[in-house]
């Protein structure tokens, strides 16, 4: 008996010891295999924030965007309007690598700077016709957290600057579907159009059936939710807030101005109106009359 308990040890360690050794030549052919290369992620996170001055107007379209873009990390003002250099400091305390800076100046206008931190490029712009959820009431819903598509004009393709504002807008306000925040739901479009040299965004809910008709046939159809604004590029510049000037919008007057030429106008109009009075006072002098003699004031003096 004990020979064959022997045998039968020495049997199972043979086993064992090909076992053993057939897992080995596999490990070795999986590491003779070529490893697949792994999917990018996309790790695009975006810091919200502006600067001391922003009116109510401003500070909501500032929470439409949070609400919009879930991938937003929103920080506390800037005290100084001259220190741009801290943002991408302040960015990378952040871990993000993209910044919306909003800059109010005089109480009425709003710059939006869009840049890409560390190393740029800055995209400077004007926002003007600023019109926020709350003041829209449009009919138009969506989830908050959802994923959004991002609609582009053809327009952008045509020029330079076109293009990389659309490359910098894809990063800005495209969700990445791994987002802390986002849900994985695609429910509205985010269309940039390009008229006047202005950019015109809008925020549009998907609409798959009619809501007069739910039980009808499905209906793709898009209703407006806001909010609604309009940006003028002013400059773009290579490196973060600053740098050599990539482009520069020759179109572009600045708000004050214009509101120097309106005032210019208006004095124009209030000279123009009392040289005319002088005119016509100057007008009755001449012909005025000389005193006849036998007028009554002579006659019965």
């Amino acid at each position: 008996m004990a020979s064959v308990f022997t045998a039968q040890k020495a049997r199972a360690a043979q086993l064992d010891a090909k076992g053993k050794g057939k897992r080995k030549a596999d490990d070795m052919d999986v590491e003779d295999e070529v490893q697949q290369p792994k999917q990018k992620r996309n790790k695009q996170r975006v810091l919200l924030l502006s600067s001391r001055g922003v009116t109510h107007r401003m500070r909501h379209l500032m929470n439409d965007l949070e609400v919009l873009l879930p991938h937003v990390k929103k920080d506390s003002k800037l005290d100084s309007k001259s220190q741009l250099h801290l943002l991408p400091e302040i960015a990378d305390l952040n871990n993000c690598n993209n910044t919306l800076y909003f800059e109010a100046r005089r109480h009425e206008d709003l710059y939006m700077w869009a840049t890409k931190t560390p190393n740029g490029p800055s995209i400077k712009l004007h926002v003007q016709n600023v019109h926020t959820m709350d003041e829209l009431k449009m009919t138009g819903n969506c989830l908050k957290g959802s994923r959004g598509i991002l609609s582009f004009d053809k327009a952008f393709d045509e020029t330079e600057w076109g293009k990389l504002t659309k490359e910098v807008f894809t990063h800005m306000f495209g969700v990445p579907p791994l987002a802390r925040k986002a849900k994985p739901f695609i429910d509205h479009v985010l269309t940039f159009s390009i008229l006047d040299n202005k950019i015109w965004f809008r925020n549009f809910q998907i609409m798959e059936k009619d809501p007069l008709q739910p039980n009808g046939p499905p209906q793709t159809s898009l209703v407006e939710i806001g909010p609604r604004f309009v940006l003028t590029p002013i400059r773009i510049f290579e490196g973060a807030f600053g740098g050599a000037v990539v482009y520069a919008n020759p179109e572009f007057v600045t708000p004050a101005s214009a509101r120097s030429i309106a005032r210019q106008s208006k004095g124009d109009k209030y000279r123009q109106r009392k040289d005319a009075q002088e005119e016509v006072s100057k007008r009755k002098e001449l012909r005025k009359r000389d005193e006849d003699v036998l007028a009554v004031s002579k006659v019965f003096a």
